[in-house]
């Protein structure tokens, strides 16, 4: 860390800058989303079809990820890097431009290039210090993420209220310039340029998908975030169409699902430990059914309240903290050698899934459906996180792990 010198470029990054990354794409996708209800005015078109511009962005975002790390290898950091900023600026440019909700689509699904910035922020922490520097770091990198959610949408109401949708866009611009400028001039080449192929990182991929542990950690962790996907999908319908919020109120109550998920990411880094790697999971998992449970109880007993509906969500993001951190570690113990393929894969398929999900919430939701499909689509989720640990801990019993 000492070799590091702020807006030298020879040397390698500072920690801010990797934050403001990792940052700018946790934004790109939620910021918007009190919005969607007044763009699917905007351009005549219906909640559903907009509501596509959070799936497909997971859905690309999804396979980036696989992508992203070989080519990195291949190229350098800096490169990759610097090309996804500018193909972001781009793509930005697209969105605020668009004239119809099908160009808007195109140009949003193309903003997912800025997930080199979450992936490769860490990748660059990697190739910086040794493991055990690394846990840390990474550890204040994702911290800077977690705090964004929180703030996201509320920023994102505030301006869709004030100037309107195409407000939340031009600030994403206005990030993605100062980003691309603090990467050119602080962010040296980290990586030691290893020739390999994509082809001999697929070839991996066989001996991770035999292991019973390490699907039930990737099926865990994408049920876990699942319900949380579902939840960007449909919450914004239903605070507009439901319970009638503004722009504003809506990203303002987003904000409680963060906060839990703050809450969890301490209980699991104070606790993890001490309890165990898969005991921490089961009980983020039973966390969030409980929660869920608990409204789907109440929205079936005719509680209908937009403080009992996004209130409840705390659990979600409570469980969440405590699971998905554990869950994703998992992941990358069942075989070590192949960590960084078990990162690229696993991330996949819960981005993947995620897409679907929020595709599928949106689908779900219409005219007098109220909000009762999306509580039931999300404690169907967490439930089968929930089977997929206790899945787990069955296997690693057999095997003859501790579990």
């Amino acid at each position: 860390m000492d070799r590091t010198r702020f807006l030298d470029r020879t040397t390698p990054p500072h920690i801010a800058t990797l934050i403001l990354l990792s940052g700018l794409s946790a934004l790109t996708m939620n910021i918007f989303l009190p919005s969607l209800p007044g763009m699917a005015a905007y351009f005549d078109a219906p909640y559903s079809l907009m509501q596509l511009s959070v799936a497909l962005y997971l859905a690309l975002s999804a396979v980036l990820q696989v992508l992203i790390g070989p080519v990195s290898d291949r190229l350098g950091r800096r490169k990759v890097l610097l090309a996804s900023l500018v193909l972001f600026l781009i793509a930005t440019a697209g969105t605020l431009l668009a004239p119809t909700a099908t160009v808007f689509l195109v140009f949003r699904m193309a903003q997912a290039v800025i997930a080199a910035g979450m992936v490769l922020s860490r990748a660059v922490v990697r190739d910086m210090v040794p493991d055990a520097q690394a846990a840390s770091m990474i550890g204040y990198v994702t911290m800077g993420m977690s705090i964004v959610p929180m703030i996201g949408p509320v920023i994102g109401g505030l301006l869709d209220e004030a100037f309107g949708w195409h407000a939340n866009f031009a600030l994403l611009a206005l990030l993605g310039i100062v980003t691309l400028a603090l990467v050119w001039a602080d962010l040296g080449e980290t990586a030691t340029i290893r020739r390999v192929s994509l082809g001999d990182q697929m070839r991996s991929y066989p001996k991770l998908l035999r292991s019973q542990r390490f699907w039930g950690y990737v099926l865990c962790s994408s049920f876990a975030s699942g319900s949380f996907y579902a939840y960007l999908g449909g919450a914004p319908y239903v605070g507009n169409t439901v319970f009638g919020l503004s722009s504003s109120h809506i990203g303002a109550l987003f904000a409680i699902t963060a906060l839990g998920y703050a809450a969890g990411n301490f209980i699991a880094g104070r606790f993890s430990v001490r309890i165990g790697l898969n005991r921490m999971i089961l009980a983020g998992a039973a966390f969030t059914v409980a929660g869920l449970g608990l409204l789907a109880l109440l929205t079936l007993g005719g509680v209908h309240s937009a403080l009992v509906f996004f209130g409840c969500t705390i659990f979600v993001g409570l469980g969440n903290g405590m699971t998905l951190p554990n869950a994703n570690a998992g992941m990358l113990s069942v075989r070590p050698e192949l960590a960084g393929t078990a990162s690229g894969l696993g991330g996949a398929i819960q981005i993947g899934g995620g897409a679907g999900l929020a595709a599928l919430a949106g689908a779900l939701l219409g005219p007098g459906t109220g909000e009762m499909p999306l509580v039931l689509l999300m404690l169907a989720c967490a439930t089968a996180s929930l089977l997929s640990i206790l899945w787990v801990m069955r296997r690693a019993r057999a095997i003859g792990l501790a579990g």
